[in-house]
Formats: C-alpha cells, structure tokens, sequence
C-alpha cells in the first residue's frame, strides 16, 4: 500500500513538472505571436507562478490560518496582475476595475492579517500613488505614461488601503 501511495506521488510530481513546461512555452509562443504584449505577458506570468506557489500551503491543522495562507497570496496575485493592466491596459473600464481590484484585494489582505491577529505590513504608498506622486512632484517627465513607467516606480505591494479615487491617473 504504501508503495502505491509512493507511486502516486511521484507520478503526480512528474505531472505538475510537465504542466509547468507546457505553461512555459505557452507563455513564449503568446509572446512570440503578440510581441507588443511580451511585457504584459512576462509579468502576468510571473504574477501567476508566484501566486500558485505561495498558494501552495501544507494544512497546519488550524483551518482559518491555512485557509488565511492560501488566500493572501491568491490576492497579491490579483494585485500583480492589476498592477500589469495599469501599465499596459488601454481600455479606461479595465484599468478602473484594476484599481479597484488593488484596493479591495488588499483590504482583505490586511483583514485577514487582523483577524489571525498578525501585525499588519508596514505603512507604505499604494503602488499607484508612487507614480502619481512623482508626476506631481516633476520627477517624472510628461513622456513618461504610466504604460512606459520604470518598473521600480510601482514595486513594493505592501500598501494600506485608500479611497481609491487618487489612484494614478487615468489615460
């Protein structure tokens, strides 16, 4: 019995490997096929594998903080790929709806933080307002949109919620 049960998990490591490649060059071939998308798609896909990764939990017999676990890293992913529509999307419905997403998803991150009793992240600008601030401040050149950004002007996603309406400005 216990060989079988072996068995199984090796066939099932070997089946995760294989879905994995086939995920990588299903990745390539979009971005081979829509070139102008390779950014978006690079960071969408990096999003994805590192949410199923931090989503990846083993039960620790308390069912809230494992259910926690697994949630928080499904909401950054979220947050990463609504991060990546601002920077590339162009349809003005979408890029509201992303930063909504921003918002909501780490309201319930910091909720769910709350309600296991751990410390919240530190304080820190939302990832949309970084850009925003540096466009009023004149760091940022009017060539510079918010689809052409440096990658650092939005890195670090440990932001506390906001009202949502002085998020980056729309195209």
């Amino acid at each position: 019995m216990t060989l079988l049960v072996a068995g199984f998990a090796i066939l099932s490591v070997f089946e995760q490997a294989a879905t994995r490649a086939q995920d990588a060059t299903a990745v390539v071939s979009a971005a081979t096929q829509h070139p102008a998308e390779a950014p978006f798609i690079a960071e969408n896909d990096a999003a994805m594998n590192k949410m199923m990764k931090g989503m990846d939990v083993k039960p620790t017999g308390d069912i809230d903080a494992d259910f926690a676990a697994m949630m928080i890293p499904h909401h950054q992913g979220a947050i990463d790929m609504a991060l990546s529509e601002l920077r590339y999307g162009k349809n003005e419905q979408l890029r509201r709806i992303a930063q909504e997403i921003i918002v909501e998803q780490q309201q319930e991150i910091n909720a769910m933080h709350l309600a296991l009793g751990q410390p919240l992240p530190p304080d820190a600008p939302a990832p949309t307002q970084v850009f925003s601030n540096q466009v009023t401040s004149g760091q940022v050149t009017s060539s510079q949109s918010p689809t052409t950004m440096p990658d650092h002007a939005m890195s670090g996603h440990a932001a506390m919620p906001h009202d949502g309406m002085s998020m980056m400005p729309m195209k």
